[in-house]
C-alpha cells in the first residue's frame, strides 16, 4: 500500500518508519527544510510544500496514494490535507494534540476516518508500565468511555462462569473474547471464563472498578497500556 504523510516531526516520522518496515510504500510532505532533509537521510521520498496545498499533495502522488495521515502540529495543517485527500478518494487520518476538547473532536470526527491523540495514547501506556497488573487499556474512545483487556485471575469471581452467565454493568459491555494464548475473537456464551482469559470490554470511565472486580477479583491491580485508527 502507498501512505502520504504530512509532517516529518516526532510523530510523523516514526509513522512512516513503522510502515516502511512492513513493507509500504511512503512519502512525506514537510515545508520546513531541515526536517524535510532528515527525512531524506532516512532514505524517504520527500516532497517540500505546505501540506494543506492540493498541488503540493498532488506532486506527492496524492491520487495513488490509499491514506494519507495529517500528523504535523498544526490542527488546521491536518484537517485541511486530510479534505483533499477524501476529495482524492484516500482514508484520511488526522492528528489532534493533547489541548484535545470535546468539542474539536466532534467538529471534525465526522468529517476523517479516524482520529489520533499521540499524548493521550503515551500517557495511557506511561500509566500501565507504572502499575502493572491484569487490566490494559486498549484505547480511548470518547473522554468517558474506554476499551480495556482484563485477565482473568484465580481471585476473580467468575472463574469457572461461561459468558452468557457473565453480568456487567450497564454502561459497558464485551467485544471480544481470547483462551489464554490464543487470538481474541467474537465472544460465544458458551465460553468458559478461566485462568489466564481475556476479555475486552468497552465500558464507562465510572463503571470501569466495577468491571474490574466482576472479571479480575478484588486482590489484583489495575493497568492500562494504549493500543489503535
Amino acid at each position: 500500500m502507498r501512505f502520504v504523510i504530512i509532517g516529518a516531526g516526532r510523530v510523523g516520522l516514526r509513522t512512516a518508519r513503522v510502515l516502511r518496515e512492513e513493507g509500504h510504500d511512503v512519502v512525506i510532505v514537510e515545508r520546513d527544510v531541515q526536517k524535510a532533509e532528515r527525512a531524506r537521510n532516512d532514505d524517504f521520498e520527500v516532497v517540500e510544500g505546505d501540506g494543506s496545498r492540493e498541488e503540493v499533495l498532488e506532486r506527492a502522488g496524492l491520487d495513488a496514494a490509499d491514506a494519507i495521515g495529517g500528523l504535523t502540529g498544526d490542527l488546521n495543517v491536518n484537517f485541511a490535507a486530510c479534505m483533499v485527500g477524501k476529495h482524492h478518494g484516500c482514508r484520511t487520518i488526522l492528528r489532534i494534540d493533547e489541548d484535545y476538547r470535546e468539542d474539536i473532536y466532534r467538529k471534525f470526527a465526522s468529517d476523517v476516518d479516524e482520529v489520533i491523540y499521540p499524548e493521550r495514547l503515551g500517557a495511557i501506556g506511561a500509566k500501565n508500565a507504572l502499575l502493572g497488573g491484569n487490566i490494559r487499556a486498549i484505547a480511548d474512545i470518547a473522554q468517558n468511555l474506554q476499551v480495556v483487556e482484563l485477565t482473568i485471575t484465580e481471585d476473580s469471581p467468575m472463574k469457572g462462569y461461561s459468558i452468557s452467565e457473565l453480568e456487567l454493568p450497564a454502561n459497558s459491555r464485551i467485544l471480544a473474547f481470547g483462551k489464554r494464548d490464543e487470538p481474541m475473537g467474537i465472544p460465544l456464551p458458551d465460553d468458559s471464563l478461566q485462568v489466564g482469559d481475556r476479555v475486552a470490554v468497552l465500558a464507562d470511565f465510572e463503571v470501569l472498578e466495577d468491571v474490574r472486580r466482576i472479571l479480575v477479583g478484588d486482590e489484583s491491580r489495575a493497568t492500562a497500556e494504549a493500543g489503535g485508527a
